[in-house]
């Protein structure tokens, strides 16, 4: 009797030890299914999109299979994802190796040009690449340094192109005060020497207000006192500055258009970048030519300034880049005419602080017209009727029509 009791008792404390082993397996999977991190839904942690969107920098998120989950409008315009994928092999690269070890990374890439963008060269970013999250999420960051490289291009470029503008004139000021030094004892080679001299001169303080003018109006600061001017007081003084050297090549110049316009802005800045334009037209024209200066209303805000010549003409490859500084299309004719190579860049940035725009046509062997547009200042009463007869400008067709210029020789 006493032995079955205790095998009873025996088999109910084996029943009771099972039943609590199976409770407390069923307990620690629980326990182990609430510690485990459940795997963010769209692929992304929460709160994570919500952060991505406000961020100025170009984001994309690949997942464990190099696909992009997320991805900004900006990243896909500046074609660094197309699809689900990355486009640039070393931003994949980094984002494996990131995905590897955790490590963040930091370099440059260049990533080119997507469909329909014009600039071949690409565009470089400053990456950093950064694990985001325990499922092989990888978060890629990239800053557009393209302008701030362009800049710094233009930069080089300008300090280049000063010094070797400047080394010209006193390099040939100093060769030729040598030459008058030796040539002490003959009067004539002095007198020769010294109008050499004078000339080297001049060239070098042209150079030196030039660049002057253009580092007062290329920055992003507006014009201070802007004042009405008479768009015929401008363009008078202008051509009275261009009339020696149009009469050293006998160039006849001649104005038109409608009389009585008037612009806000400053007047000395304005008849310098139409000085500049004169200037320019002369050098590029035959003796015995004519230059035409014209000034109209186009409509009820705003006025045209052009410059028409009989000139050699420009070519069509050359057109966009006439306005860069010292820009030639001819740099061995343009040092016999003794130019800065800025004038037509001062154009440009007096036309743009003035907020207006600037534009050319031309035709090589036939001349060029150079157009300046400016707001009219109290726009008021019906257009005037185009000028036409001789020493008058053509007046601009059509968009994209090319003016009729002067017959040559009229």
């Amino acid at each position: 009797m006493e032995v079955e009791i205790v095998a009873a008792l025996t088999g109910l404390a084996g029943l009771a030890i099972g039943l609590a082993t199976g409770l407390a397996v069923r307990v620690s999977e629980r326990a182990q299914q609430v510690v485990t991190p459940a795997k963010p839904q769209g692929g992304l942690p929460p709160g994570i999109a919500s952060v991505l969107s406000v961020l100025r920098s170009s984001a994309v998120v690949v997942d464990a299979e190099d696909r992009v989950v997320r991805a900004s409008s900006a990243a896909r315009a500046f074609g660094m994802v197309s699809g689900d994928r990355l486009v640039a092999d070393e931003l994949l690269a980094l984002a494996r190796l990131v995905r590897r070890d955790g490590e963040i990374r930091e370099t440059e890439v260049q990533v080119g040009p997507s469909r329909g963008r014009v600039r071949a060269e690409g565009r470089w970013f400053a990456v950093r690449v950064a694990p985001l999250g325990s499922h092989g999420l990888v978060l890629v960051l990239a800053e557009d340094l393209t302008e701030m490289r362009r800049v710094e291009a233009i930069r080089r470029d300008f300090v280049a192109n000063v010094s070797h503008e400047l080394k010209t004139p006193v390099g040939a000021l100093a060769l030729l005060a040598e030459t008058v030094e030796g040539a002490a004892d003959d009067p004539e080679a002095v007198r020769r020497f010294a109008g050499r001299m004078q000339h080297e001169s001049v060239r070098l303080t042209s150079l030196v207000q030039d660049l002057m003018t253009l580092s007062r109006v290329q920055g992003e600061e507006p014009l201070p006192e802007l004042r009405p001017v008479a768009l015929d007081e401008v363009v008078a003084e202008a051509m009275d500055r261009g009339q020696i050297k149009a009469a050293a090549k006998a160039i006849e110049i001649t104005s038109g258009g409608e009389a009585g316009l008037k612009v806000r802005g400053d007047a000395e800045l304005l008849v310098t970048a139409l000085r500049n334009l004169i200037d320019n037209a002369v050098a590029y024209s035959p003796e015995g030519t004519r230059v035409v200066v014209a000034t109209r209303r186009t409509d009820d805000a705003q006025v045209e300034v052009t410059v028409t010549d009989q000139g050699i003409g420009i070519p069509e490859r050359d057109l966009e880049r006439v306005f860069e500084r010292f820009y030639r299309v001819d740099p061995a004719r343009s040092r016999q005419t003794g130019g800065t190579g800025l004038g037509l860049a001062i154009v440009k940035h007096v036309t743009t602080k003035h907020d207006g725009e600037v534009t050319v046509w031309s035709q090589e062997g036939s001349g060029s017209t150079f157009t300046v547009r400016l707001p009219l200042l109290h726009p008021a009463g019906p257009l005037a009727p185009p000028v036409t007869g001789p020493g008058v400008p053509p007046v601009n067709g059509p968009a994209g029509t090319p003016p009729i210029h002067p017959t040559p020789g009229a």
